[in-house]
């Protein structure tokens, strides 16, 4: 799937393309899932043209889980066959992973651990990674009592699990419909909206010791509820530097993400799907995307 001109999704088309070169560090992998993130079509409407250059036509999606197909000189880890996970942002836009094959950094890529599907696998990498930055940003401990702004989101419900893993208290801020989901993971949940500030105080009179803003406009509640010397993040907000916070990126981590790998492998870490495409279908399910209604995260599978 490609556009040649930033847009909304109708820029879209199914298009045949060169198979990328495999140079040295990088690998090719036949692309088996592909995973949707909001950057996706913020990225599609111009939204980082101040960032990063982009050379269209250009082929959407970072996140990527796939079978090795050829490995370029000097990449050593993986062989052909080896199934792989990757968060593949790479420096200027073009060759993405919604496509039959892509090729990517093997310092990006990470090895799929035995009893992790591959829509997991495919789920995980930027989500995965962006909650795993955010705490260490943060440099939560069990000490920590953590609200997070979306905790039932797709970074959200990854950073509060891994929050719980290391002790914290979490509080999480959902829809009622998405109560439950977070309950089942020990975080306790409350209604976002108007008279936010009340209903997490009643949880916390002293306030908490950190925030995490996955979903952007928060800025002021984050601030009434930090208690003195509390830190806080976001993703989605830089004006949060400006107020003693942090705005977080992440970078492709083939080693961390193994790490997220492993502890799907082991049961501590659950990715959740909402449902998955075909390639054709990049589209519809940045559409879906878009309309924030999915309940965990959206798949592309390229090979239908």
């Amino acid at each position: 799937m490609t556009y040649s001109e930033y847009g909304d999704p109708s820029t879209l088309e199914l298009t045949d393309a060169p198979l990328p070169k495999v140079g040295p560090g990088a690998v090719l992998i036949r692309v088996e899932r592909a995973a949707v993130n909001p950057v996706d079509w913020k990225v599609m409407s111009g939204g980082l043209d101040a960032l990063m250059d982009a050379v269209f036509p250009i082929i959407p999606g970072w996140d990527v889980a796939g079978v090795v197909e050829a490995v370029g000189p000097d990449a050593p880890e993986f062989a052909p066959g080896d199934r792989v996970a990757s968060y593949g942002r790479k420096d200027v836009l073009h060759g993405g992973t919604f496509a039959e094959y892509v090729a990517l950094p093997a310092t990006s890529v990470a090895a799929i651990p035995d009893g992790v599907d591959v829509d997991a696998a495919a789920g995980l990498p930027l989500a995965g990674l962006t909650a795993l930055r955010s705490l260490e940003t943060l440099e939560l401990t069990g000490q920590d009592t953590l609200l997070i702004h979306a905790a039932s989101g797709g970074v959200g419900h990854l950073a509060a699990q891994l929050a719980r893993e290391r002790g914290a208290t979490v509080i999480g801020t959902a829809s009622p419909r998405h109560h439950e989901k977070l309950e089942a993971i020990g975080v306790t949940p409350v209604a976002y909206g108007e008279g936010l500030v009340e209903r997490v105080r009643q949880l916390a009179p002293e306030g908490v010791s950190a925030v995490a803003d996955f979903v952007g406009g928060a800025r002021e509640e984050t601030l009434a509820l930090l208690a003195e010397g509390g830190r806080h993040v976001s993703i989605a907000d830089p004006s949060v530097e400006e107020a003693g916070g942090r705005w977080v990126w992440v970078r492709p981590d083939g080693a961390r993400l193994r790490s997220l790998l492993e502890k799907v492998a082991a049961g501590t870490l659950h990715v959740d799907i909402d449902r998955t495409f075909p390639l054709a279908e990049v589209a519809d399910a940045f559409e879906v995307s878009m309309g924030g209604t999915a309940s965990g995260k959206l798949l592309i599978d390229a090979t239908r």
